[in-house]
């Protein structure tokens, strides 16, 4: 199954709010989801009632393999930009070892 961390819409006509949770890739937007991760409300002035993440739990089902939608990812950029600096250095990482395998994996064949 793969798991996404996005947005659930919810509120009233005109007033949306949001809560970040983790769900199935191929659920719908306002469907069943598998765990609340936090919340946004894009029509609050006061900072401490704009956002609330939980960053433990994002850093968790990330490193299960979740993937982010870019509206969470820049609400997590403002609230733990640190979570995505690992995800980044983890991508990087891969990429990077993928190469070098690809590389040894040209010089076997041209030497044969």
């Amino acid at each position: 199954m793969a798991l996404k961390i996005r947005l659930r819409q919810q509120g009233r006509n005109n007033r949306p709010f949001y809560r970040v949770v983790l769900t199935d890739a191929r659920a719908p937007r306002d469907g069943k989801y598998l765990e609340a991760l936090g919340w946004y409300n894009p029509f609050e002035k006061e900072i401490d009632k704009l956002l609330s993440i939980n960053s433990e739990r994002i850093q968790h089902w990330l490193g299960l393999g979740a993937e982010l939608s870019e509206s969470v990812e820049s609400l997590v950029a403002k609230v733990n930009p640190s979570i995505l600096r690992t995800q980044t250095a983890k991508i990087l990482a891969h990429k990077a070892k993928a190469a070098v395998k690809r590389k040894a994996r040209s010089k076997t064949v041209a030497s044969s």
